[in-house]
């Protein structure tokens, strides 16, 4: 399903049209705090100026997909333009602009010397420790006075977890959980859980059945030539794929809305039940595919879940208690808990390495040309759309960069570059805790790693592949199966102490000893031409 919408690039207000002298305060908008309801916003102040910038510095800190860097700059855009409809000023420094410092706080810096009057600078407190480590650095050396204002859209505090959990010194999404359930009310009925258990994941765990109808996606379809025509002048290195005429992310709070409409009345009333499905032919299934626009806040992930809930309420035989709580569970539990792991540890989690991998990303990883059919369709569907669903990127990809030894930084750089919805703050929990392991457990309670068993259990992925998924060695066995097992022995002495591998590591000791040997054999073959599989 697509639907047409004009994109009218902004041009009206760059350093090349500077506003009047009555500006007395600057207001600083970043890419992902495109809140329409912040209270900033409200009323109409003339002697305050709108601020928001493209820039090298945040182009060029990973390489990111094409997609990613245009949906950003269109949904920038695009607030802009709205706010200036509703009557705000607004200076917007587009990338090309030939007085573009490349840099926010050196635009800004320059934006208070051509304003004189300009006696303030409001900041709102940033998501990514890198982006709030730079401007508060900033906001010390300036003679005026430089104001913080929260975000506005999460549910949690960045202290949350020593707040809610001062003596612990590691901590439960299931525990944070059932405490944002509590704090908010949602899906609560005299203070317990609505259908008389916190948590419905069990049931949430099927394959997609061969007769189950999938909707196609609500795709939009923006022409970004003129964004995409100028990275290629300023020569910004990006990865991936797009059709410049037909930009299929939202760029808008009208798009972001109509996506999450189309989500609750489609759906959310399968969401739950094939949210760990994958196939072949269906490269969004039921997900919901909000995280862009939540993490660039033009969607709050209150009027998300409220918007989800009412239409459960409304349609319960539609809708069942395991489809609505796995929804709300992704939304107020594991997104609010990622990025108060990440306030509480950071920036020292960033360098985390449990298992000290060292290996190179295998090179197909940028390409898909592999011949594990799991691995093809899931990165050749990310650099086709920068997207893919959170069971390609915790089971497929994340899955084989583990097995394989791959330095987590490396796999860091891959996902925070390669997905639309990709910040840090979200990033790099997922990926170096829940993904890799390197945390050592501070996020994920075990290493996500599996045979090709599971890949086959939740997808038709191994059918027709290059590699048999019931031969664990030979020419042609899943090079999953061999590497899971040399994953276990390799790391059996540090595995020992995590109680929920107890079991594996039971069936692995059991196993004849000849046949580990061949399996490790198998293994060291594939690890030593890694970039040929």
């Amino acid at each position: 399903m697509t639907t047409q919408s004009s994109f009218r690039p902004l041009t009206e207000f760059s350093l090349n049209r500077r506003p009047d002298d009555s500006i007395a305060t600057l207001a600083l908008v970043l890419g992902d705090q495109l809140n329409a309801g912040h209270s900033w916003f409200k009323t109409v102040d003339n002697n305050r100026l709108f601020v928001l910038m493209e820039v090298r510095e945040e182009t060029d800190y990973t390489q990111h997909h094409i997609q990613k860097v245009v949906g950003f700059f269109a949904a920038m855009r695009n607030f802009a333009n709205a706010l200036s409809n509703a009557g705000h000023k607004v200076c917007y420094i587009e990338l090309d602009d030939p007085n573009n410092l490349q840099s926010v706080t050196k635009n800004l810096s320059l934006l208070l010397k051509i304003l004189p009057k300009a006696q303030q600078v409001q900041l709102q407190q940033p998501d990514e420790y890198r982006v709030d480590h730079y401007l508060q650095d900033w906001a010390e050396h300036q003679s005026v006075e430089v104001k913080w204002y929260g975000s506005e859209h999460f549910l949690t505090q960045r202290s949350v977890l020593n707040d809610w959990f001062p003596d612990k010194e590691s901590f439960l999404m299931e525990s944070f959980y059932r405490r944002v359930r509590q704090q908010t009310g949602y899906l609560m009925e005299n203070d317990k859980p609505i259908g008389g258990k916190w948590n419905f994941d069990k049931e949430n765990r099927n394959k997609l059945a061969n007769k189950q109808d999938v909707p196609s996606p609500l795709l939009f379809s923006h022409d970004v030539t003129d964004i995409v025509t100028m990275l290629e002048k300023k020569e910004v290195g990006t990865i991936g794929r797009i059709d410049s005429q037909r930009f299929i992310w939202p760029t808008s709070r009208l798009e972001s809305r109509q996506l999450l409409d189309f989500f609750v009345e489609n759906l959310l009333e399968n969401f739950g039940r094939y949210q760990d499905a994958m196939h072949t032919d269906h490269w969004s299934l039921f997900h919901a595919r909000l995280s862009f626009s939540l993490n660039t806040k033009m969607l709050s992930p209150r009027e998300v879940v409220e918007k989800a809930i009412s239409f459960w309420q409304t349609n319960p035989s539609r809708v069942n208690m395991a489809q609505i709580e796995g929804f709300v569970r992704q939304i107020i539990g594991w997104r609010e808990f990622v990025r108060a792991i990440y306030w509480n540890h950071m920036p020292n989690y960033s360098t985390t390495n449990f298992f000290n991998n060292k290996a190179p990303l295998p090179s197909y990883y940028w390409t898909g040309k592999t011949n594990m059919q799991c691995m093809a369709k899931s990165i050749q569907q990310s650099l086709e759309l920068s997207y893919a669903h959170h069971i390609q990127r915790l089971m497929v990809t994340g899955n084989f960069a583990l097995l394989a030894g791959v330095n987590p930084d490396d796999v860091d750089a891959w996902y925070l570059g390669i997905y639309i919805d990709a910040l840090q703050w979200v990033e790099l929990p997922n990926t170096r805790g829940m993904s890799q392991f390197a945390d050592g457990g501070i996020l994920a309670t075990k290493p996500y790693v599996s045979s090709g068993s599971y890949i086959n259990k939740m997808s038709n992925y191994c059918q027709n592949c290059h590699y048999d998924v019931n031969q664990r060695v030979g020419e042609r066995a899943c090079p999953f199966n061999s590497l899971y097992w040399h994953f276990i022995d390799t790391h059996h002495e540090q595995l020992s102490n995590n109680a929920r591998m107890s079991l594996i590591l039971s069936q692995w000791n059991k196993q004849d000893k000849a046949a580990k040997q061949e399996l490790l054999e198998q293994a060291h073959c594939y690890l030593n031409q890694i970039d040929s599989l």
